[in-house]
């Protein structure tokens, strides 16, 4: 069975100021952070504003990034709607077009399901297709959990292949490595400044929305690790973390928008009413930018 490692940028999904794809933007995203030396991309994530986009612009977004992407690295796709209808839809759709090696589905936002709901929903979802899932937590944002019992359940289903977990709690991280099997189970971490950490526990990697921006500088969080350069690894943490922090200074993903357009590549737009950042936290951005040698005038 597949499993994920490495930095997996989560990338955002360029769009212009009427909601509109910008498909040679996305191209040029794919190109810079697969040049940086990542291990994999992933697409339809919250930082793509999968929950803004239309079933013909998902499509289109995964038919993309599998043809531009070409077999350099793994693709992995969200297939993260509220409802478990509508999850398979789109797991049915990516798995239609090919070329993408593991499904992410988030837990259901809005609703409030119990444990066994949510075990019911990913199994459901993983019964509905022959991709590799990984489950993915992100409580700050969808408010339900994905408890260590239920990880250590899911885990045993033959192509529930790993967790995206974007809590913060490193404790749980570490539970649900203690609980799951470290030979088919994969635990990546969502938290950016916690990657170094999550690598001492014994994960595999990253799925990080700062690795659009600095690529170079995520990927290399992990390869100075597997390399058995630790202090350089946790070194390079503490410099990615200035760029971690300053993500939260707009409205979700308007910081990782800006910040590409500050090394070189206009992706456009976030949806409204997400808007642009103001004057202090773009300059806050542009300086965090320099230090790391990565702001462009153009």
């Amino acid at each position: 069975m597949f499993k994920p490692k490495g930095v997996i940028p989560a990338l955002v999904t360029p769009l212009d100021k009427n909601g509109q794809l910008m498909e040679d933007a996305l191209r040029k995203v794919i190109d810079y952070t697969i040049a940086g030396g990542v291990h994999g991309l992933f697409i339809l994530g919250s930082s793509g504003e999968i929950y803004g986009l239309t079933p013909e612009q998902k499509r289109r977004v995964v038919e993309v990034t599998v043809d531009h992407t070409a077999g350099r690295v793994p693709v992995y796709c969200g297939a993260s709607e509220i409802t478990t209808r509508d999850c398979i839809q789109t797991a049915q759709m990516v798995e239609e077009i090919g070329g993408v090696s593991a499904l992410s589905v988030l837990t259901p936002y809005f609703m409030s399901p119990t444990q066994t709901e949510l075990a019911d929903h990913f199994k459901a979802i993983a019964k509905s297709t022959k991709l590799p899932i990984i489950l993915y937590g992100n409580e700050a944002r969808t408010q339900v959990k994905i408890d260590v019992k239920t990880c250590e359940e899911l885990s045993k289903v033959d192509n529930i292949i790993g967790i995206k977990d974007s809590s913060g709690d490193m404790t749980k991280t570490a539970e649900y490595l203690r609980v799951t099997p470290r030979e088919s189970f994969s635990v990546l971490l969502g938290r950016d400044t916690l990657i170094y950490a999550g690598l001492c526990h014994g994960a595999t990697g990253a799925i990080a929305s700062t690795g659009n921006i600095a690529p170079k500088l995520v990927a290399d969080i992990y390869n100075t690790f597997v390399a058995g350069d630790y202090q350089k690894s946790l070194e390079l943490q503490f410099k990615l973390a200035p760029l971690r922090l300053a993500v939260d200074k707009a409205t979700f993903p308007v910081v990782l928008k800006e910040g590409l357009r500050m090394v070189g590549i206009d992706v456009g737009y976030a949806f409204g009413p997400a808007a642009e950042m103001n004057p202090e936290s773009r300059k806050l951005l542009e300086n965090v930018l320099k230090d790391l040698e990565l702001y462009q005038i153009y």
